[in-house]
């Protein structure tokens, strides 16, 4: 961090400034002009307001020099974060994971039906929505522990580890005892209470992009997962709001790129969300995979029709397959190939 202070700014007041930054532990490098001061802080400078050292009447002006994250920057973890899901790997140079399954969990049945589709067309991972957050509070608000049950038999029966949206600090003895992904959804982004909360969970998070968020502060609230312990930060984009009407939301890929600049964790692309419409899936999955994304997380249902929720995004099992097939090849070309499904 760099800080200037204003012309004719007093000896006492330097010293002020000097002794505030030792106090927290920084090296402080001053150096002097004829017109302006300028102070090099080094060490630790996340629990550093910018706003509140400008307010400093002597300060002209606050520049980090370095992000305001640290467990996620690949500055300080240079080697990419591998999380292993129950033996199935994501991130770093491992073959891409597909995960599949419908918007909200609908019952014992159709989660039975829905996984073994899912599994035979090549996807490794189950999702399902137990707990739904809608917009509305009168649209179907998910089945709860049932539903959680309901995929913990599709699992037993299937082999596919679970991925399903915890919304509350209450359900989280319920999600770590039976969910392998704990997933936290774009509403939840910024709950920083919930964040912490999961940050102390042992389970790997999949951590998807707010719906207005800027790619720091994405990055940030992966920070404070990892700040509470849990380093297993798995990113998920699924498209953010913009002025577009023909999309549910705006697909922006150019974030694959900048979070493996930017950080060592692993991202995957959710573009049944993104797009909204289940024609527009197949391609986007192919530009993700294309992009360098570790893998999809893909809505799936044998019957979209008459799905509970979400079902104009959703692909049927033959579709699926068929975009997997296309991803595979892709995934070939720049060396890595897609996860098969565990025994």
């Amino acid at each position: 961090m760099i800080i200037s202070t204003k012309r004719g700014t007093p000896q006492e007041e330097l010293q002020k400034i000097i002794s505030e930054f030792e106090s927290q532990g920084l090296e402080v490098t001053l150096i002097r002009g004829t017109d302006y001061n300028v102070f090099g802080l080094v060490g630790d400078t996340t629990k550093i307001n910018e706003k509140v050292v400008a307010a400093n009447p002597w300060v002209d002006s606050v520049t980090r020099v370095s992000a305001p994250y640290k467990k996620a920057n690949r500055l300080f973890h240079e080697a990419d974060t591998i999380v292993d899901v129950n033996g199935i790997k994501i991130g770093g140079n491992e073959p891409l994971v597909i995960i599949g399954g419908p918007c909200s969990v609908e019952g014992d049945e159709s989660t039975m039906k829905i996984a073994q589709a899912v599994k035979a067309a090549g996807g490794c991972m189950l999702r399902g929505g137990a707990y739904k957050p809608r917009t509305s509070p009168y649209a179907f608000q998910g089945l709860g522990t049932e539903g959680i049950l309901a995929m913990v038999k599709a699992r037993e029966a299937t082999g596919l580890p679970i991925v399903s949206e915890l919304m509350s600090e209450d359900k989280i003895d319920e999600f770590e005892e039976y969910v392998d992904v704990v997933q936290i959804g774009a509403r939840n982004m910024q709950n920083f209470q919930l964040l912490k909360a999961v940050g102390k969970m042992k389970k790997p998070v999949l951590l998807k992009r707010g719906l207005a968020n800027t790619i720091e502060e994405w990055i940030m609230s992966a920070e404070y997962i990892m700040a509470g312990g849990n380093e297993n930060v798995i990113f998920c984009e699924r498209g953010i709001r913009t002025f577009e009407k023909y999309t549910r939301n705006t697909l922006d890929l150019s974030v694959v790129p900048i979070i493996k600049q930017k950080t060592h964790l692993p991202i995957i692309i959710d573009p049944s969300h993104a797009t909204g419409d289940w024609r527009l899936v197949e391609s986007m999955s192919r530009a993700a995979v294309a992009a360098g994304a570790d893998g999809l997380i893909i809505e799936v249902h044998t019957d979209p029709e008459h799905a509970w929720s979400d079902g104009a995004q959703t692909l049927k099992p033959d579709k699926f397959r068929e975009t997997i097939d296309q991803c595979r090849q892709i995934a070939q070309v720049l060396g890595r190939g897609v996860r098969q499904p565990l025994d």
